[in-house]
């Protein structure tokens, strides 16, 4: 790899910790192609990416970032797993490392925080973007539907007590 191709390994990384909601990283050693492509696919699934480069070149892309604390991580075998939601990446990298005892989660960054493999496993159990735009709109749509039930209801009861007065009256 000549020094232009570093410089955008750098630049592109830099992107990466500077754009996305939590970086998560991992130890790989021992993970086969096969198991690697499938990571790959669950972080695409929720719209994150995984990314394996030089600690070095890592390192580098970290200096002036707000999550340059993860610098530490960088060593051995690492994988960068990140995404723009904050709690996508967790999600996945947590139940992953679940099932693969090859991937070992050391920690990560949300914006300026360093995570812990605690505090990954914290972020992975909180709610994610979607789930807490649907709980808002039920939050928000729950007294409409009250309401509307409490128009209704002296209407319903009306007319049970009309059809009840006609079946008497016949």
């Amino acid at each position: 790899m000549d020094r232009a191709q570093k410089e955008k390994v750098v630049e592109e990384l830099g992107q990466i910790f500077e754009s996305s909601g939590v970086v998560v990283v991992a130890h790989y050693e021992g993970m086969t192609v096969a198991q690697m492509q499938d990571l790959r696919a669950k972080m695409r699934e929720v719209g994150g990416s995984v990314r394996v480069a030089k600690n070095k070149l890592a390192k580098i892309a970290l200096e002036g970032r707000p999550c340059a604390s993860i610098a530490s991580y960088l060593t051995g075998m690492t994988v960068l797993s990140y995404s723009e939601d904050p709690v996508a990446a967790a999600k996945v990298v947590d139940a992953y490392a679940k099932s693969n005892d090859k991937f070992v989660i050391l920690g990560g960054a949300m914006g300026d925080s360093a995570l812990d493999p605690a505090g990954v496993k914290a972020v992975a159990q909180m709610p994610s973007r979607e789930e807490l735009i649907a709980q808002i709109v039920s939050c928000i749509g729950a007294p409409a539907s009250n309401i509307a039930g409490a128009i209704g209801a002296p209407a319903s009861n009306i007319a049970s007590i009309l059809s009840t007065i006609e079946e008497k009256a016949a």
